[in-house]
């Protein structure tokens, strides 16, 4: 079941044309990549799923109703939460301190006991490597800080979660590590949207890529059928005429 649709999406700033008619489609336990180079419209698509930026023009669908997300508290309550690149996590806070930071469970006073405890729910359901949440984050390696920020984002049971460069930084091992959390979060029903420029991760998770060119849609591949050739081909301009090489999902050419 399609989760999230966008139709016709642009976004100018000034007289710079940042997205033009941009089409997207998510479904439920599928992981959609999103690539292309540097100036493609990558960041400013994240932006407005995420509520910071307004389209121009477009339409978005969440569940089959039409939607605006005109902020972020607003895309949280939808059901769509961002993980951005810098993480945006506090070194000097422990695990536990940083899933809750602001959304702390406090009847009278802090549930220190009830934090705990669905800190390792969050944990187990992807299947975490952390040996303890009561360690500081600045103690963890880097695919452990994604794990805590990928977790904090479950907080609010979304429907769609948007990964931002995620194994950007890490090592063969770290990489792994989140490959496998992404994997943990489309078995649980989740659509996820990861942003990358790393083929080897695209095509080791994602079930569909999208390719955007210089602000437009450049070609959707069923990951299954395309080869790593064909999508730097459409990142690079090299098929300017990029052809569609999913299977049939409903999205008319």
């Amino acid at each position: 079941m399609t989760v999230l649709s966008l139709r016709g999406i642009s976004k100018t700033f000034g007289a710079v044309a940042a997205l033009t008619d941009i089409r997207l489609d998510v479904a439920a336990g599928e992981v959609v990549a999103i690539v292309g180079d540097n100036g493609a419209g990558k960041s400013t698509l994240v932006k407005i799923l995420a509520g910071v930026h307004a389209p121009d023009s477009g339409r978005i669908t969440f569940e089959g109703r039409d939607v605006a997300i005109p902020t972020p508290a607003a895309a949280h309550k939808l059901g769509i939460a961002t993980v951005f690149q810098d993480l945006a996590l506090c070194e000097n806070l422990n695990v536990i301190q940083n899933l809750f930071l602001g959304q702390e469970i406090r009847p009278l006073r802090l549930d220190d006991v009830a934090m705990e405890t669905r800190s390792w729910e969050l944990l187990r359901q992807l299947s975490a490597k952390i040996p303890s949440v009561r360690v500081p984050v600045a103690a963890l390696s880097g695919g452990q800080r994604q794990t805590v920020a990928i977790a904090r984002s479950l907080l609010g049971d979304p429907k769609v979660i948007i990964l931002d460069e995620p194994t950007a930084a890490l090592g063969v091992a770290q990489t792994a590590e989140v490959l496998n959390l992404v994997e943990r979060l489309r078995e649980n029903g989740l659509g996820v949207i990861m942003i990358s420029h790393n083929m080897a991760d695209v095509k080791a998770v994602a079930d569909t890529v999208v390719v955007l060119r210089l602000g437009r849609n450049n070609g959707v591949f069923d990951v299954a059928e395309v080869s790593t050739e064909d999508i730097i081909a459409a990142i690079t301009g090299a098929t300017d005429n990029a052809v569609s090489r999913r299977a049939d999902k409903g999205v008319p050419s």
